[in-house]
């Protein structure tokens, strides 16, 4: 109450005379119920709470029924299926020669071995005649005359070159023309004009020298029949001719380094080395002949 009249005074200290009070007219102040605020239980709904992460047991793999198979099994394996394999390759023909028994038969021997067989040939068939061919070999006679014949003619040019005061070179001479038309014969003649006469060089003319395919490819030139150079070449100009139907006119052939004219009596025109001329001389060595066409 003091205080409250305290309050109703001046500010200098004074009662305020504007301002009168009864006592009795002063209610106490009467305090004011404190608000109690309620909830609806239906209201509120309680956030659930968050779970713990629970760990999940590790998963395991199911136990493997068959174990990775390995080399030595493997090995193993192609081993004994190759054992068995082979067993019974020796089994089965035993097995059949014994009629199907386990038990070995020796009598089945006697009897395989003992039967006759027949066989029936159409008549038309056995009416065949056996034919031949015109070929022959020849006869050692003839081989032997063959021989004389090359040994004669390499003799007589030995002889021709020693008689000679001095060794001729390309070019001091006439060259021949051809005494006729084309002929394996006609060949021969042609080249055996240049025997002891032209050297051996690389080249493919008379005034320049023969080399072995030079001398060839020269001489048939004459007969209007072109072989290129290179013994390979030149073999290949031809056919392939039997020893016993080589003529004189033909190309003998050592395979891949040598070629010359055949005599037609077991000897060869060619261009041999560096050094020497052009020789008429006996084969030798493995050849063989093809036949310009």
């Amino acid at each position: 109450m003091t205080e409250f009249r305290e309050s109703l005074d001046a500010p200098n200290g004074q009662p305020n005379p504007n301002i009168s009070i009864d006592e009795n007219d002063i209610v106490p102040a009467v305090p004011r119920p404190l608000a109690v605020v309620t909830r609806s239980a239906t209201s509120v709904i309680a956030a659930p709470r968050a779970s713990a992460p629970v760990a999940k047991a590790a998963q395991t793999a199911p136990p493997r029924r068959f174990k990775k198979p390995t080399k030595r099994n493997v090995a193993g394996g192609v081993v004994m299926a190759f054992a068995v394999g082979l067993i019974a390759t020796m089994a089965l023909p035993a097995y059949a020669f014994g009629n199907g028994n386990a038990a070995f038969d020796a009598k089945n021997s006697t009897d395989l071995a003992g039967g006759a067989q027949s066989i029936t040939v159409d008549d038309t068939a056995a009416a065949l005649s056996v034919s031949r061919d015109a070929y022959t070999a020849p006869t050692s006679e003839q081989l032997q005359a063959a021989r004389d014949a090359a040994a004669a003619a390499v003799a007589a040019t030995e002889a021709s070159t020693a008689s000679a005061s001095t060794t001729p070179t390309a070019g001091t001479f006439a060259v021949n023309p051809p005494s006729g038309s084309y002929s394996g014969q006609a060949v021969v003649d042609y080249a055996q004009q240049f025997v002891g006469v032209v050297p051996y060089s690389a080249g493919a003319t008379p005034e320049a020298g023969f080399g072995c395919d030079g001398l060839t490819q020269y001489v048939f030139g004459q007969f209007g029949i072109y072989l290129p150079r290179i013994v390979g070449n030149q073999a290949a100009m031809g056919i392939r001719v039997s020893p016993e139907d080589a003529q004189p006119g033909d190309l003998v052939v050592w395979p891949m380094y040598h070629i010359g004219i055949y005599d037609g009596a077991g000897g060869v025109i060619d261009s041999p080395d560096w050094g020497r001329m052009v020789e008429h001389r006996a084969l030798w060595g493995s050849y063989y002949f093809v036949r310009i066409v």
